[in-house]
């Protein structure tokens, strides 16, 4: 009986407090939906290796059959963390964030590829201060009407005032779970509170994932696939940068493939600090030890659609081979029926890519992670899509 395809998955969440099993159980349904329209099999289960947290898939395609085992790299507790801050906090955040990125002149240079992110980072400021003048207001307006009608002026108004702006506050925050503003701000913030450095403990936590995915490369597998989404597109190409480097990739193991997802690569490579991801980026542009397969679409507003995350940052590397920027082309792999669906819910689309497609085209998110060919062999032969951005804008540039 020939022996199945074997492919160990180690995927790199963006900045989100979630625990992993909801990957899990976003895999399974998208799954079992995606292999009902394609017209393939997958059978979910448990891994062999139990340690971290993740999954097994039985993947059968047309009688070929793969054996997946998904690990996800958590960091989520440094994403809860970082989002652990009080209201007078965030609303320093919001201010000391907006300078980074006014300041450097990233913000300017960013709105020069896509508008859609740009837009997206600044709707918690824009909504954080809103919330803020609101409830300031209302608080004003009560404050004034409390103090008319006792006599006492704003001896008694303005406590008022304070209390039901800080109240009102508190209710804005509780309901960020339909808005995101909140979660967005601490999103941003956390990139730019270095001017684009990584923190330590976000240092110390890409060592690991560097060990862990050494250690899986060590392994009787056909391919060891790294899968980084959002912001854990840009962490995944510094612990594999690191690793790399390190000489930690046998040359007769299995294939090393790193897909990067939705990425936001340029909020971070265009801050002034961002010196460690621009060289990671330079680095693993012209290695030869992985295939890099890049997938954003233009209809997703939360990613840099099509920006060549490497050329955009002004690191583009003589001899570079990676990465070669696909469309996930929602436009084509969505019916015009599900975009109705989704129309507005501009975070949800941000997910897309981990997703059942209606109309799948040559991206297949599970195809990929459970099917029996490698990244490299599934796109053996293609060109960038139409469409590519690869015009360097970034002013900092240096590594």
């Amino acid at each position: 009986m020939t022996r199945p395809f074997r492919r160990r998955v180690l995927y790199i969440p963006g900045y989100d407090p979630i625990p992993p099993r909801r990957y899990r159980e976003l895999y399974k349904r998208e799954g079992a939906e995606q292999a009902r329209i394609s017209g393939y099999e997958l059978r979910f289960g448990p891994r062999r290796d139990r340690k971290g947290f993740g999954w097994g898939v039985l993947g059968d395609f047309a009688g070929r059959q793969a054996e997946a085992e998904v690990e996800v790299l958590v960091w989520a507790d440094i994403v809860q963390g970082s989002m652990g801050q009080g209201i007078l906090a965030t609303y320093g955040q919001l201010f000391r964030t907006a300078w980074a990125y006014i300041g450097s002149g990233a913000l300017f240079r960013l709105m020069r590829l896509r508008r859609g992110p740009v837009i997206a980072a600044l709707y918690p400021v824009v909504v954080l201060l809103a919330q803020l003048l609101s409830a300031a207001l209302a608080g004003a307006l009560i404050g004034w009407a409390l103090g008319r009608l006792t006599g006492l002026g704003w001896w008694l108004g303005g406590p008022v005032m304070l209390g039901l702006t800080w109240a009102g506050l508190h209710l804005w925050r509780r309901i960020d779970g339909k808005i995101f503003a909140w979660y967005l701000m601490h999103d941003y913030a956390f990139t730019a509170q270095g001017q684009g450095a990584y923190p330590p403990a976000l240092e110390a936590r890409l060592a690991q994932f560097a060990d862990r995915i050494a250690e899986v490369l060590a392994g009787d597998w056909d391919e060891v696939l790294v899968i980084g989404h959002s912001s854990g597109a840009y962490l995944g190409v510094s612990v594999l940068a690191d690793l790399i480097r390190s000489g930690r990739v046998p040359a007769s193991g299995p294939r090393l493939s790193y897909l990067s997802l939705g990425h936001v690569v340029p909020m971070a490579s265009f801050l002034p600090r961002a010196n460690r991801l621009r060289a990671d980026l330079r680095d693993l542009a012209a290695r030869e030890e992985l295939d890099w397969i890049d997938v954003t679409a233009p209809g997703d507003a939360c990613s840099f659609g099509l920006c060549d995350p490497v050329a955009v940052s002004g690191v583009e590397p003589p001899g570079r081979r990676h990465p070669l920027v696909l469309s996930a082309a929602f436009t084509r792999t969505l019916s015009p029926e599900k975009r109705r669906e989704l129309r507005g819910r501009w975070f949800r689309l941000h997910f897309q890519y981990l997703c059942a497609f209606d109309r799948p085209g040559d991206y297949d998110y599970f195809a990929i992670t459970a099917g029996p060919l490698t990244l490299g062999q599934r796109f053996a032969g293609r060109g960038h899509s139409p469409g590519r951005i690869a015009r360097a804008v970034n002013r900092w540039v240096a590594t």
